[in-house]
């Protein structure tokens, strides 16, 4: 008995095996891009809210340079369904000080973005067809602000390849939202840690537009990473826009009422 209990005992580990091989090699390209998405996705999740500081920097194409001083903080969306919120806010210079942006991100549906103008005291929604423009002058759209949820793109894994000294999945997204600027984008996704990497944006001609990298990954909570040193370079233009961020700080007590237009109109 013991003997047939081995013999038995083998042949299923060995059956096991096959069929686990036969699954691994059955997996589609786009399958293995929704699984290498979903992965980062959970690995990022329960945090609950946060904040921090940030220096946005922007460039031109003859090396000048101006800096902004913002802050900004978001809310983990508490519906599997829907998006997480946020809200930006320029404290320097003097000519954009109190200027700030309030983001209610959906799966599929439209993004809600209202954007506070302090000179004309009023809110300006921010319509579906203008959110692929730039963001007060820098190389970021107003959809990149947004959260990255998984249902609002559609993913293939393309190969795997280094980035710098790390082994990453090159993974392809296509925004299946309305009224995006872009067609697709490819994403370098460190396979240690599931932090992107790179993103190389393609415009509406399918063009490539702009790179991000995102460099000084730093880990909060024994879990979550946060990218230090955003750099958006448009190929297009020239121009570029680094983001310096500092300052991070979760679960720090805020809520919906946090999130408002009436809110927005109120931030200093």
């Amino acid at each position: 008995m013991i003997i047939r209990s081995r013999v038995r005992s083998g042949m299923f580990v060995v059956l096991f095996a096959v069929v686990f091989a036969s699954v691994a090699v059955a997996e589609t390209a786009e399958e293995k891009g929704l699984r290498i998405a979903q992965e980062a996705d959970r690995r990022d999740q329960g945090f609950g809210d946060w904040r921090a500081e940030l220096k946005m920097v922007l460039g031109n194409r003859q090396g000048e340079s101006s800096v902004r001083e913002l802050r900004m903080q978001g809310l983990e969306s508490s519906d599997a369904k829907d998006g997480d919120r946020s809200m930006i806010v320029f404290e320097k210079p003097r000519d954009v000080k109190g200027t700030a942006l309030l983001t209610y991100t959906h799966v599929l549906d439209s993004d809600d973005q209202w954007l506070y103008l302090p000179a004309l005291k009023r809110v300006k929604r921010i319509s579906s067809n203008n959110k692929s423009g730039p963001f007060m002058g820098s190389e970021f759209a107003y959809e990149d602000f947004t959260s990255q949820e998984v249902l609002k793109y559609s993913y293939k894994w393309l190969r795997d390849e280094a980035c710098g000294d790390l082994q990453c999945f090159v993974v392809e997204r296509v925004p299946q939202y309305e009224n995006s600027g872009y067609t697709r984008q490819l994403g370098w996704i460190d396979q240690a840690e599931y932090r992107m990497q790179r993103i190389d944006f393609f415009d509406r001609k399918d063009a490539l537009l702009k790179t991000l990298n995102l460099k000084d990954y730093r880990r909060y909570l024994d879990q979550y990473w946060r990218s230090h040193d955003l750099f958006m370079e448009n190929h297009q233009t020239g121009k570029t826009t680094r983001l310096e961020w500092s300052d991070y700080e979760f679960r720090v007590g805020l809520n919906e009422d946090d999130f408002t237009q009436a809110r927005l109109k109120r931030v200093r």
